[in-house]
């Protein structure tokens, strides 16, 4: 199969997804990988139905690769995830609307521009977890006690008062410190623990925890809501239950077992068929899906020959052939395998 990549600068040496590609191409599979952050894309080229069978997007809020992959989806390509989920689940405030509107425990959640709006909310509901509404890896999160203290250094506006784009505000969640991060890698859940970015000081060993049916379901709900096939659910275990706090397309997949072969796998798995439009996703996405599943059927009767060169060049540890769309060589991830990942 041949597959393109478009990894975001802030993950050019981290281990995911840059091992995901070295096992691709292992396995025999041709993998280009573009670099929206550093690069000269040649689009109007690069970007032809039928080139690839699939794109994939290692994405950052805010940054030039989700354009790129809508342009990919617009002319019939498959994108993994759906690009439609991707842009659900990057603004936190339209995906905290999608997800209380859907019945999942998402917290109350406020909008403002400047962190000093918040202080129109009642005292009663402090203290709140203040963030960017594009945020990622745990950035700019910010505990605040009390209204007076939503301007304090260190929080999420700039220089001049400003935040730079919007915030989002929810009431606290009381817990034990530790996050609890579901990892759902083609339908198949797995459950970690870690510590929480509001409580530094709280010794968490990172580790895979059971997966009990509660946040099982709320986490493939969410799968279904959003139509995402590859993501990340951060899960407080509160007074009142579970509740949502955040949820990330393409995440680090920390502490899943085999986690490079599992994702290289559901990454093929999802570009023979097409990515699975769920909920909002396929109704948005209207005719997108039958083009993509006309270009799979061309792929047809190669899928079974797929995997047995892929399991072939597993066993023989083949090289990939070089990429043409590769603006320069895919380094080795810089961090251990066993921790791979680069962020929430």
């Amino acid at each position: 199969m041949r597959l393109c990549f478009l990894v975001e600068e802030q993950y050019r040496h981290d281990g995911m997804p840059l091992e995901v590609i070295h096992q691709l191409r292992a396995w025999g599979h041709r993998v280009d990988v573009l670099w929206p952050g550093r690069s000269l894309i040649r689009i109007s080229e690069a970007i032809q139905a039928g080139s690839h069978d699939a794109w994939v997007l290692k994405t950052v809020s805010g940054g030039p690769g989700l354009t790129l992959l809508e342009a990919a989806a617009s002319v019939g390509l498959t994108t993994v995830n759906d690009v439609r989920a991707i842009r659900g689940v990057r603004d936190k405030a339209l995906a905290a609307v999608i997800a209380r509107g859907k019945g999942l425990p998402v917290p109350v959640t406020y909008a403002a521009a400047r962190p000093e709006e918040f202080a129109e909310i009642a005292e009663a509901e402090f203290p709140l977890v203040v963030k960017p509404a594009d945020g990622s890896s745990g950035r700019a999160v910010r505990l605040v006690a009390t209204p007076d203290r939503l301007l304090e250094p260190g929080g999420p506006a700039g220089p001049d008062g400003s935040a730079g784009g919007l915030l989002i505000a929810q009431p606290y969640v009381p817990n034990s410190g530790t996050d609890l991060k579901v990892y759902s890698v083609a339908g198949e859940l797995y459950a970690t623990e870690r510590c929480s970015p509001l409580h530094p000081a709280h010794a968490v060993r990172e580790r895979q925890v059971p997966l009990t049916p509660e946040v099982a379901r709320i986490t493939a709900e969410i799968g279904a809501v959003f139509g995402l096939d590859l993501y990340g659910v951060d899960i407080l275990l509160g007074p009142d239950g579970p509740v949502v706090v955040d949820i990330n397309d393409f995440p680090s997949f920390r502490q899943v077992p085999d986690a490079v072969a599992r994702v290289s796998a559901a990454v093929l798995e999802l570009a023979r068929k097409g990515a699975r439009a769920r909920g909002r996703g396929r109704e948005a996405c209207g005719g997108e899906a039958s083009v993509r599943e006309g270009a799979q059927d061309r792929q047809g009767g190669q899928d079974k020959q797929d995997a047995q060169d892929m399991q072939a060049a597993g066993r023989a540890g083949a090289a990939a052939p070089p990429s043409p769309f590769t603006a320069s060589s895919v380094p080795r991830p810089t961090r251990p395998a066993a921790s791979i990942g680069g962020g929430r």
